[in-house]
């Protein structure tokens, strides 16, 4: 079993939390970043290097970096905030507060946060709020626009999601770096097969049912032949079908797509509701995937009946099984966001989750039994996994 680490992402900051050969003790470091806002975290196992992305109105959006497994960090500043005005229209203060202007930033104006990262062959891949797209082929120090989805024919139709309008998901293909799908809300998901040149819009339902349609696309001014463009969270399997198996916590469901996207089929039926945000899938099999649903959009966003559980599928959605053991029982009334699940290669495979009330919990057998690893962090905006060896 490689060592693991979890790469945690919050509201104060980024979290290192590192576990033993059982996955069952677990030290905290942190909090990184100087308490920015971190809504994305990822990590290069071979020479540990990590980036966390995040930001906001004050601070102003950024990539952090870090060379030496999260020791110490540099940040490349994407846009000026609030604060980067007042230290300079307030000089004599932010001497006093020993504080200085940060150098121009090259996006001012145009973003306000960086929500996802992803790493693809040599490059690495920023989303932004509002949905633009970054890359970087220096490791993080410096960015350019990715102008072919800025400049895609839907992009004045996109519409904001209630975080408003966010680029959250960035997902390559591990064998071929060209090839990358990225989620928008409210805009969709697009994908690109040559490198981020040309983007291509896949949301088209493949079993649309008009009278079973939960989405309301009609009275939302959407195609009712394509799947909610209020798209949650997307992830890729790793094995089978050539890599083109992906699957999507929707606003409005579960969907799942054998070709790459280019269609997309519901696989909800089962399960207690149909909103939630993360979703995880196997690392060696490809029909076994997790979801956390919420009781709904407008009903709290937390678990049916303040009961956790984490549901799964052994069959690429045909069918669901809650797993409840070592979860809150009753009065539990947290949210898990879109980014805050992820997966281990281990065998069992290990899942994790964090909550908005601070907690992460891990399973080291896919799910049957949970344990909480740590709890009182700031809220949990994201978890990924470093593995090592």
């Amino acid at each position: 079993m490689p060592s693991v680490t979890l790469l945690v992402g919050t509201t104060k900051g980024a979290f290192l939390l590192e576990g033993d050969a059982d996955r069952r003790e677990w030290a905290v470091r942190g909090p990184h970043c100087d308490g920015w806002s971190i809504n994305h975290v990822i990590g290069d196992a071979d020479n540990g290097t990590l980036w966390a992305a995040g930001g906001g109105d004050w601070t102003g959006a950024g990539v952090w970096r870090s060379i030496d497994d999260g020791g110490s960090w540099t940040l490349s500043k994407l846009s000026h905030g609030h604060l980067d005005a007042w230290l300079m229209e307030q000089p004599e203060m932010a001497a006093e507060f020993g504080m200085s202007p940060a150098p121009p930033a090259p996006f001012t104006g145009e973003v306000v946060a960086v929500w996802s990262l992803a790493r693809a062959g040599g490059t690495i891949y920023a989303g932004c709020k509002p949905a633009l797209l970054f890359a970087s082929t220096d490791g993080g120090e410096s960015w350019s626009k990715v102008s072919g989805l800025t400049d895609h024919p839907s992009a004045e139709s996109w519409q904001p999601g209630g975080a408003g309008l966010t680029l959250h998901s960035i997902v390559p293909s591990a064998e071929d770096p060209r090839r990358i799908w990225v989620g928008i809300s409210a805009a969709g998901v697009f994908a690109t097969e040559d490198g981020g040149a040309t983007w291509e819009r896949r949301n088209r339902r493949a079993n649309y049912d008009p009278l079973g349609d939960k989405t309301g696309s009609a009275a939302i001014g959407h195609d009712p032949h394509e799947v909610g463009h209020c798209v949650h969270n997307i992830v890729r399997a790793r094995v089978g079908n050539g890599g083109d198996t992906l699957y999507q916590q929707n606003h409005h469901g579960v969907f799942r797509s054998g070709d790459g996207g280019r269609s997309w089929q519901e696989i909800d039926g089962g399960l207690p509701s149909t909103f939630g945000f993360p979703i995880a899938v196997h690392p060696r099999d490809s029909e076994t995937v997790w979801v956390l649903p919420l009781n709904g959009d407008m009903a709290g966003r937390f678990p049916p009946d303040a009961s956790a559980a984490v549901w799964r599928s052994r069959d690429g959605g045909e069918s669901w099984t809650a797993l409840r053991e070592g979860l809150p029982a009753r009065n539990c009334f947290f949210t898990v966001l879109r980014q805050a699940m992820a997966t281990d290669s281990g065998i069992p495979a290990g899942i994790y989750f964090g909550t908005n009330s601070g907690s992460i919990f891990a399973s080291a057998d896919e799910g049957d039994s949970w344990i909480e690893i740590a709890r009182h962090l700031p809220t949990v905006l994201s978890v990924e996994v470093l593995e090592r060896g």
